[in-house]
């Protein structure tokens, strides 16, 4: 077949190819990230069989065949060139910029972005994602070492020279072929492996780690090893309580809102940071780092700005009164009252506008009275509104698993800073509004049901002719 026939493998597929070999990796690597999929294995079965009505709606939204997959992991890269090959790589694969997250305001010295699928069909096939940040060199106020940190980073190179190729074939070919495909994969995971061998010496290391922790991490090994990979749990209270009897030792809190019977965004928690042995350039002895851990999220709806606005009020007053990682249980108890005020309704959260909504015309049910106005036809149960999952990430839930497995101990007093233009500079591409893609899904699904309204009246009145 001559190469201008080949066949190309899907980006969705390529997707999956990777997200696949990363967690096989990561089991490897990190023993007890396994024992934590089981625990979600375990709790997600357990879930399906309690509640009745919840598997077949996952069957509806095409999530339970997905339920098992891995659903984000999140790298840190240390400069715009590294940001800027990394939006090339993850294009090959399908995965788009979606949202800015200014991580500084809560003393992490990072900004980032999400690289995820964008498209309905490209989210079913399958929803991995990368929550990926790049270090602030602007935020390291000591001069010396700020300068010092940037000589180091512009010496490495993360990406394989075959991984860079290949992405270049793939954007000149349109894609790549089967074999192709899974060399790009073995290249591309080559980068996120865990490097047990420092490209620094340990004094350095000290003084970087001294400063951030982050900053140790990022800048002293010869790639970003991938620090955490996903899974999506149904119950992540059950999973916070089952955590230490496996063997695990969770962090203090959940992030994200309370616990509702209709969850809302995402909320998070993992198990802490392994201390993993490192070999410091020119050193025989070894030292320790700590930047490895699992995480586990539980997904609910996505939230409409207004939805928005009020969960980030109601979060910001619980915050202000206690941070969550001071308060524990009675942090939780503040949490959960103060989201009273939050609708959890389906209906008056849709009638409200608080959340984006999917429509399904319902098959074979009258319509109400031929009405086209969707409040009064999913009164009618003639249409039926399904919550959108949420697919992106909250910067305060994402700063508090970054806080919890860097000690807690670290610089909190960035102030508010961010730098959104600089980072589309860095990456070389704007990034999405998250808010756009859900409403564009809700006026899609709006749009399919009048259609098929249309249709089924024109297919009445040829019948009735």
């Amino acid at each position: 077949m001559s190469a201008s026939h080949a066949v190309l493998v899907a980006p969705d597929a390529i997707r999956s190819r990777f997200s696949g070999a990363m967690s096989e990796m990561y089991r490897r690597e990190v023993p007890q990230y396994g024992t934590l999929l089981d625990l979600v294995a375990d709790i997600n079965a357990r879930h399906l069989a309690d509640a009745p009505g919840l598997e077949a709606a996952l069957a509806r939204a095409g999530d339970l065949e997905r339920l098992h997959v891995e659903r984000h992991g999140a790298i840190r890269l240390g400069t715009a060139r590294e940001l800027s090959q990394a939006r090339r790589i993850f294009a090959v694969m399908g995965m788009r910029p979606v949202g800015y997250y200014d991580l500084s305001v809560a003393g992490v010295p990072v900004h980032s972005t999400a690289f995820r699928p964008v498209t309905d069909e490209a989210l079913a096939a399958n929803p991995f994602r990368l929550f990926t940040s790049l270090l602030r060199l602007e935020l390291i106020t000591d001069v010396a070492l700020r300068e010092e940190t940037a000589r180091i980073l512009a010496r490495r190179a993360i990406f394989t020279p075959r991984a860079l190729a290949l992405t270049a074939l793939a954007e000149s070919a349109g894609g790549l072929t089967d074999g192709e495909a899974d060399e790009f994969v073995a290249e591309v995971r080559e980068t996120f492996r865990w490097h047990g061998e420092s490209t620094v010496d340990a004094s350095t290391y000290a003084r970087l780690h001294d400063a951030h922790r982050l900053i140790a991490d990022v800048v002293c090994f010869r790639g970003p090893h991938i620090n955490h990979l996903t899974p999506r749990v149904l119950d992540i209270d059950a999973a916070q309580a089952g955590m230490p009897r496996r063997g695990i030792a969770a962090k203090d809190v959940v992030e994200g809102p309370p616990r509702r019977r209709h969850p809302i965004l995402l909320r998070q928690t993992s198990f802490k940071a392994l201390q993993e042995t490192v070999r410091f350039a020119g050193a025989d002895e070894a030292g320790r780092h700590t930047a490895r851990f699992g995480e586990i999220e539980q997904r609910g709806m996505a939230l409409t700005r207004a939805g928005r606005a009020l969960y980030d009020r109601l979060l910001a007053g619980v915050r202000d009164a206690a941070p969550a990682a001071a308060a524990g249980t009675a942090y939780d108890a503040r949490l959960a009252a103060a989201f009273g005020v939050f609708p959890d309704d389906l209906e008056t959260i849709r009638r409200d506008a608080l959340a984006f909504f999917r429509y399904h015309l319902v098959a074979d049910h009258p319509a109400a009275g031929g009405s086209r106005d969707l409040d009064t036809l999913v009164a009618a149960g003639a249409v039926r509104a399904e919550p959108i999952v949420y697919e992106d990430f909250l910067p305060v839930s994402a700063a508090g698993i970054f806080q919890s497995n860097l000690g807690g101990t670290e610089q909190r007093s960035y102030r508010a800073n961010e730098a959104r233009e600089a980072f589309e500079r860095d990456l070389g591409a704007p990034v999405l509004d998250e808010f756009a893609l859900y409403e564009a899904a809700q006026q899609r699904s709006i749009d399919a049901v009048l259609a098929a309204l249309d249709a089924r009246d024109r297919a009445a009145a040829r019948a009735a002719a």
